[in-house]
């Protein structure tokens, strides 16, 4: 799974927060659920546009990893 944890320390670097995000309509109010809970799906245009706001690079904001398997 896509992990957004890292966007929190970008954004604590560049003196913003998630209502920065929405407040200058980088993203809107769903997203930042999204972005803080890892869920669903975020598109590659917002992305891009985290990225040009943040001046910085999608492995900045963002990393894979592994989902734990389910014991049954």
């Amino acid at each position: 799974m896509i992990d957004f944890q890292k966007l929190n320390h970008i954004l604590e670097l560049n003196g913003k927060n998630y209502y920065s995000l929405r407040k200058d309509k980088i993203v809107g109010t769903e997203t930042i659920r999204k972005l803080k809970n890892n869920e669903g799906y975020i598109d590659t245009r917002t992305i891009n546009n985290i990225c040009a706001y943040l001046n910085c690079q999608p492995g900045d904001i963002m990393e894979y990893v592994e989902e734990e398997e389910e014991s049954l």
